[in-house]
């Protein structure tokens, strides 16, 4: 299959899906933002309920709601993307030890006419930005890394299932 957002002239265009027919749909993306071990105790101390800081507020919480809006602006986002009717957006952020850093996870579901996974790897890209954007007084050194597709349901073209990711139960 070659690139579908080209016309026979090399034009870019808007895949048409109307006759594809509508089916459940979720696709599940990841990235990582690694950053100096003191800001992530800083992280961790607002999770915990402690004082904290950071004076932008509550990180992980702007950041889960920037993920879930970045999902549902995608096609404002991204030029070709169609609007979709999207039935569910999670965005799970989790701190980890080794580099200190958080992962951020996002599923987004619908029942369409084609996928969502530039939906769920918009909702990653904004939410560690997010992240970058609350925490950057005290660590400008972070670093956004490892934006990817971890799995994707529904369509005819199949699941996929990143090589090295466990299979998930929806």
């Amino acid at each position: 299959m070659g690139l579908t957002h080209f016309d026979g002239a090399g034009a870019p265009r808007m895949v048409d899906v109307g006759a594809k027919p509508e089916t459940e749909r979720v696709a599940v993306a990841a990235a990582r933002i690694e950053m100096q071990a003191a800001t992530l105790a800083m992280i961790r101390a607002q999770l915990d309920g402690r004082e904290s800081s950071l004076s932008k507020g509550d990180v992980v919480g702007v950041a889960r709601v920037a993920g879930i809006m970045a999902a549902k602006r995608t096609p404002d986002l991204i030029p070709l993307c169609h609007p979709l009717p999207l039935s569910g957006i999670d965005v799970a952020i989790d701190p980890v030890n080794d580099p200190p850093g958080l992962t951020v996870e996002a599923t987004v579901r619908t029942t369409a006419r084609t996928g969502v996974e530039m939906e769920a790897l918009t909702a990653v890209s904004v939410a560690a930005l997010a992240v970058y954007d609350m925490c950057k007084a005290v660590d400008r050194g972070m670093t956004v890394r490892d934006v990817r597709l971890l799995q994707k349901s529904g369509g005819a073209s199949g699941d996929f299932q990143a090589a090295d990711q466990p299979a998930r139960e929806d």
